[in-house]
């Protein structure tokens, strides 16, 4: 079981770590871990999240991770 981040997390998450580096790096490596911890429990529980009809159609899930809000589109394949 395994998912993939569109391109441009991989920068948001750089920049955040750099941000938060600045201040804390251990605040900056933990919150990486945290998020990177968030994604894989959304591959293995990928209804965790809640879906905002209101804001679009599409299937998106939303959840929050601290102050960082991850929006998802969870997909079923089957291996």
């Amino acid at each position: 079981m395994g998912y993939a981040l569109h391109p441009e997390v991989y920068d948001d998450l750089e920049e955040v770590h750099r941000y938060l580096g600045r201040f804390s790096p251990g605040t900056a490596d933990r919150i990486l871990d945290e998020l990177l911890d968030a994604f894989d429990r959304l591959a293995q529980f990928p209804d965790h999240g809640h879906r905002r009809i209101d804001l679009t159609s599409r299937p998106i899930r939303f959840t929050v991770v601290r102050s960082y809000l991850i929006a998802y589109l969870p997909e079923l394949r089957s291996v």
